[in-house]
């Protein structure tokens, strides 16, 4: 865990607990349901919350902050994200119900009040409406705009998050990793990039972004 708090110093002794227990509820639930790489298991505080926080390096989001985790497999960013900022609120969701029962079961092992989950696909969400939506690496950057501006309250409804260079008043939120110039010409998009290795010096890190595309 000593990667995380290399970069964030500012945990409560109540968010450096719920932190330290996802290593063990990880692994126990991983051997029922494979949800992270065997071999990522015990990189899991590198290579997928602190991925995951990187986002929180970037944006501040405010109290009352409404975010969707599209795609959240295993809980991935949602529930760093979650434990990170716990005044948001967190709706996880995903086409898998089993990963989600994983979800689930983190959440409630670790005492974490700010998340909801929904066995859906994005584009089936009918009924609400979010500040932010959130993924990690789950599909083509036009994909995840088109599934996401659906979803989206209308631009200046949102609470602000800010960035290094300007407030963000809602839009997508993603992690994606190698080249990503066809993706990006693709879509037509204009995104935010921020390079994670400028935040984390670790190798795993190159070649990884955060994007970001305003609504």
């Amino acid at each position: 865990m000593e990667v995380v708090t290399k970069y964030f110093a500012d945990f409560s002794a109540g968010q450096l607990q719920q932190l330290q227990q996802l290593q063990a509820v990880y692994t126990e639930w991983n051997e029922k349901i494979n949800v992270i790489s065997r071999k990522d298991i015990d990189s899991l505080y590198e290579k997928h919350v602190l991925h995951s926080l990187s986002i929180a390096a970037v944006f501040d989001f405010q109290p009352g902050t409404q975010i969707c985790d599209l795609g959240t497999g295993g809980g991935f960013p949602g529930i760093p994200l979650a434990i990170f900022f716990p005044e948001v609120q967190f709706h996880l969701t995903d086409s898998i119900n089993k990963k989600l029962n994983v979800v689930r079961e983190v959440a409630a092992a670790v005492g974490l009040k700010n998340i909801t989950t929904q066995h859906t696909r994005t584009e089936e969400i009918k009924d609400r409406k979010f500040d932010f939506v959130v993924s990690r690496a789950v599909a083509p950057l036009k994909d995840l705009w088109r599934w996401s501006v659906p979803i989206l309250k209308a631009k200046g409804q949102g609470k602000a998050a800010t960035a290094f260079d300007e407030p963000i008043y809602g839009g997508l939120i993603c992690l994606k990793g190698g080249d990503l110039t066809q993706e990006i010409h693709e879509s037509g998009l204009h995104p935010l990039v921020w390079e994670i290795e400028q935040l984390f010096t670790e190798d795993f890190f190159k070649e990884k972004y955060v994007l970001a595309v305003k609504r």
